[in-house]
């Protein structure tokens, strides 16, 4: 049987999110904005699914807006910022994902500032130089919540104290994509007034994701057509792919308690049974990381065909983000750790959900071993 270790790429749905949206599909496939009986009922499935993700973030129903996933989310919660704000200066990390990054080069090329703050070698922000960077005019700040690649967790609730207290009217927006229903947090617990989340990292649909915007928040929109969802957002709604991404957000938040415990023990004995078993790592995953993603690297080994080579034994992980993994550019996000191109090179990253077992653990550290072994035998490493 396969084993699954790529769920920060994307994740299997669960059974209850297949049967929500193909109920949705089926039986309520009016148009929300259509003002006969269908489009009422689809109306309501709507309303419903903005309750549901709602009572997950500890917000109102009136603060959640539905997306096409965590890409556009980032892309409204900056731009739409920036769009209805004087100001010209955000603030950044290096280490963010690319949904974030390429749309605040966009925005230097129209003439916005942006200042990225550099990491530690655990991956976690410079406080003092972020602090640093903050100004009077400074309207904006974006920052990913647990990075996809190394798990890192930021310390949202101090970067947003110290941004409220230097800049009280800029704003602060967290990429929580690899967060939700990972790290328990609420919208108040973060302080933040804008929150990204998506479907399919949470065991539900692709191409739904969400923007959560705290009232007040002064945005604009970057999509424009018919005036869905408070003209926030236009484009006629996706009732199944929303009904289904409340039903994978209800249940991954019912379930946080018990099942990101049990995913952090899996990921610490496959860490502690390569590092007893494999020499020349270098284990890239900081302590007090979220839960679910480990990423280490092989010297001597590369890590295409350390991917390859575990697939043959049906196993799938990741050679870093899904959203860079075809580029031939050495990760920023370990380049900006300090990590040598040489380990860069052979950097391998487990992502693991409540879906695995401890047999995948036992099967995938000693399939691991072999590859390592097998691959530094033919490239003569020593």
């Amino acid at each position: 049987m396969d084993i699954y270790l790529d769920n920060s790429a994307t994740t299997k749905p669960y059974d209850s999110v297949v049967a929500k949206v193909g109920e949705v599909m089926s039986f309520v496939y009016g148009n929300p904005s259509s003002m006969h009986r269908m489009g009422i009922a689809a109306e309501k499935v709507m309303k419903e699914a903005k309750e549901k993700v709602a009572a997950t973030l500890g917000a109102s129903p009136s603060e959640i807006f539905f997306t096409s996933g965590g890409t556009e989310s980032n892309n409204l919660a900056i731009r739409g910022i920036c769009g209805a704000s004087r100001g010209k200066h955000i603030i950044s990390t290096a280490i963010e994902h690319p949904a974030t990054l390429k749309t605040l080069s966009y925005l230097e090329s129209q003439g916005y500032e942006v200042d990225l703050v550099s990491v530690n070698k655990d991956g976690i922000v410079n406080f003092d130089e972020f602090v640093s960077m903050i100004r009077p005019d400074t309207v904006l700040v974006s920052c990913m919540y647990v990075n996809n690649e190394i798990g890192s967790v930021q310390p949202v609730g101090e970067m947003r104290r110290a941004l409220k207290r230097i800049a009280p009217r800029a704003y602060f927006h967290i990429d929580a994509v690899q967060a939700y229903c990972k790290i328990p947090f609420t919208a108040g617990s973060t302080g933040a007034d804008l929150i990204s989340v998506s479907g399919h990292k949470i065991h539900g649909p692709k191409g739904v994701g969400v923007l959560y915007v705290r009232g007040g928040t002064k945005i604009s929109p970057i999509l424009f057509g018919g005036g869905q969802q408070g003209g926030l957002r236009s484009g006629t709604e996706n009732p199944a792919g929303c009904a289904g991404f409340a039903e994978a957000a209800a249940r991954g938040a019912a379930g946080i308690s018990v099942n990101m415990p049990k995913v952090r023990t899996l990921r610490d004995l496959l860490r502690c049974k390569i590092e007893k078993n494999v020499r020349d790592i270098s284990v890239n995953t900081p302590e007090n990381s979220a839960p679910h993603i480990l990423n280490i690297s092989f010297g001597g080994v590369k890590s295409e065909v350390m991917l390859h080579t575990l697939e043959r034994d049906g196993i799938y992980v990741s050679s870093g983000s899904a959203c860079s993994s075809h580029k031939r550019e050495p990760s920023y996000v370990l380049t900006s750790i300090g990590l040598s191109p040489r380990m860069i090179d052979g950097s391998i990253r487990f992502s693991l959900s409540e879906f695995n077992t401890p047999d995948d653990i036992e099967k995938t550290a000693l399939a691991v071993c072999r590859a390592a072994d097998s691959i530094r035998r033919v490239m003569k490493y020593k």
